[in-house]
């Protein structure tokens, strides 16, 4: 899998990622909840190819703290710049949501936020707290930004006590420099391996987006990192390009490969995989965690 030269990227997607857009009431209530709640999705901010999908089912990645990053990765649709002050009611209006669309799993995500102290990670707890005070039978799981490895915001957010915690690699390491300029490589791995210090019964997750011109080799050394921090949920979908400003597809992989990788993923530890040219950090994301808890052969998990 090594990428082609430069001037013979791909023009056109591949027929593979052409699909019809679902809509119907599901989809309708979840928008005219987000508006109502004056909340943010992941899924329109950072335009995932599956909101229409997931919207339609009646699930949805809250966006916590604001809408706009302090990081401007290459990668990423997200709007970038100065960010509003946390919003304390935020947490609150999230529980509500999840509790009047009936959620079993909610998923909570935000921008990252360099600006502030913990980066965020207080107004994370409080919003898994205040969806256990509205729907306490609700697993929550979490996609948080790498903190800039302040190890104290990590275990308030653990301490919280989600289901799971999740946190993006995104790309091997030698491309950080130009997809994730101001994070790093190790950084983001020792945040998976201080969430199994802190609290070693804690299920993990991370994800790749593909296409980026990483080669085999390089996606292997990735996995095997992974696990040796005792990751256990592995996501890998294709990265599409937001805008021209972005970075460039490399590569489209088709579904096939995305087949073997995760079959490699899963014969080389982890829990839990999900590999597609769709597949997003947070798709179908209680299936993988029900996936991964009962996987008997794995690393084991705290009982619900």
């Amino acid at each position: 899998m090594s990428p082609p030269e430069r001037n013979n990227l791909p023009t056109a997607k591949p027929p593979w990622l052409k699909r019809r857009l679902p809509s119907g009431p599901g989809y309708e209530e979840i928008r005219r909840l987000l508006a109502e709640k004056n909340l943010t999705t992941v899924c329109q901010q950072a335009q995932c190819p599956n909101r229409f999908e997931c919207f339609a089912e009646g699930t949805a990645t809250f966006m916590i703290l604001g809408q706009r990053c302090s990081r401007d990765c290459g990668f990423c649709a997200v709007a970038y710049g100065p960010a509003e002050r946390p919003d304390p009611e935020e947490p609150e209006r999230v529980a509500e949501a999840v509790e009047l669309l009936q959620l079993d799993y909610a998923v909570v995500t935000s921008v990252t936020r360099d600006d502030l102290g913990d980066g965020g990670a207080a107004l994370f707890a409080e919003t898994i707290r205040a969806i256990r005070r509205w729907r306490p039978q609700t697993l929550v799981e979490v996609l948080i930004p790498d903190l800039e490895g302040n190890w104290q915001a990590l275990a308030a957010i653990l301490d919280a006590g989600p289901q799971v915690l999740n946190h993006n690699m995104e790309t091997v390491p030698r491309l950080y420099p130009k997809a994730r300029s101001r994070a790093t490589y190790r950084r983001s791995l020792e945040l998976l391996r201080q969430v199994k210090g802190i609290d070693p019964q804690m299920v993990t997750k991370s994800g790749l987006m593909l296409g980026l011109g990483e080669s085999a080799a390089e996606l292997q050394e990735v996995f095997s990192d992974l696990r040796e921090a005792h990751c256990n949920i592995l996501t890998l979908g294709q990265y599409l390009r937001p805008s021209p400003a972005h970075l460039p597809v490399i590569r489209y992989l088709p579904p096939e490969e995305f087949a073997a990788l995760e079959q490699q993923a899963l014969a080389g530890g982890f829990s839990a995989v999900a590999a597609g040219p769709f597949v997003r950090s947070s798709y179908h994301a209680q299936r993988l965690y029900d996936r991964a808890r009962h996987n008997p052969q794995r690393d084991k998990f705290r009982s619900e």
